[in-house]
């Protein structure tokens, strides 16, 4: 069909404004479970201390002579331990004339922007936790970090031996504790997490601490290959986590629930960490804020910032599963 001779149409009319909603769609992925999870302390110095400590190996040949006086017995200090401080920040400039013009998603657009870099933030933070990074207390031209979980994981880990390299546990300091300056090896070989694997990592921290973790962060592969466990006796529930705010896949194992919480910020998906956040915090020296710049031309500029470490209270009561293809 013919369209009439003069017929005005869309495809040479000027005057014909934008079908454009109020609104921004952001892919929003930014839960950060170790974060949530982690008690929140107050560090005073760029280098943070506090003190771990263990029981004496039990004693069998414990039995006193009637009415005989006891001897003297040699007490075991506390260890003294301690994690740098890191930086970390984000910032937004934006020109008098972004600020000025209409645009979708409102009018507060440093608002917006501000909200996003600091889940962004929170998004960096999480991966620096759980990397393998050492504690260095940096220079005038080099940033400090503060060791991540990796570094202080000894006597709770399942691991690849063999290959090259060969997968090891950060080395132990001269009073028999890693203090977060030397990291882990990872294998060169990684292969699918088991449910044997969890089961003993799990029995480690048992006899390590009399306690059972109770998270295990682990990346999305990862949940789904425990999800997939089908031993028998392997057990699982849903249960609302008041923490973390969502429902969690709960593993009954034979030393209490663990809950399974995927973290797709993982500095590493090949690891697998159990915790119990009765014994791990983040130190804060300067909590998040936000601190205008200087205004040197036409726009705004300000930073988020935030200065923190991790404390690791006793590596016992944590373990951890590495060199997994998750």
């Amino acid at each position: 069909m013919t369209v009439p001779t003069g017929t005005f149409q869309t495809f040479t009319q000027k005057n014909i404004r934008e079908d454009m909603i109020n609104a921004i769609y952001n892919v929003d992925p930014y839960k950060t479970p170790l974060l949530n999870m982690a008690k929140r302390t107050k560090a005073d110095q760029t280098y943070h201390e506090w003190n771990t400590d263990a029981l004496a190996a039990q004693n069998l040949a414990n039995a006193a002579v009637e009415g005989d006086n006891p001897t003297s017995q040699t007490l075991t200090p506390t260890a003294r331990m301690g994690n740098n401080t890191q930086i970390s920040n984000k910032t937004v400039q934006i020109s008098g004339t972004s600020q000025a013009v209409i645009a979708a998603g409102g009018t507060n657009k440093m608002g917006y922007q501000l909200l996003k870099k600091s889940k962004e933030l929170k998004r960096d933070m999480e991966g620096i936790l759980t990397y393998n990074q050492g504690r260095s207390a940096g220079s005038s031209t080099t940033a400090r970090t503060s060791a991540g979980l990796p570094a202080w994981l000894y006597t709770n880990t399942v691991f690849q031996t063999g290959g090259s390299p060969s997968g090891a546990n950060p080395t132990l300091n001269a009073n028999g504790w890693t203090d977060g300056t030397s990291t882990r090896t990872y294998n060169g070989t990684t292969v699918a997490v088991t449910e044997a694997m969890v089961k003993q990592v799990l029995q480690k921290v048992f006899n390590s601490s009399g306690e059972c973790p109770e998270y295990a962060l682990v990346s999305s592969v990862n949940k789904q290959n425990i999800s997939a466990f089908s031993g028998p006796g392997t057990r699982f529930t849903e249960v609302e986590d008041k923490t973390l705010h969502t429902a969690v896949d709960v593993y009954e194992s034979d030393f209490g629930d663990v809950k399974i919480i995927p973290d797709i910020f993982l500095a590493h998906s090949g690891d697998m960490f159990f915790i119990n956040p009765d014994y791990v915090r983040v130190a804060y020296l300067r909590p998040f804020q936000t601190v205008p710049l200087a205004k040197t031309g036409d726009s705004d500029q300000k930073m988020l910032i935030t200065e923190y470490t991790l404390e690791m209270g006793n590596e016992h009561a944590h373990g951890a599963i590495f060199d997994t293809n998750g």
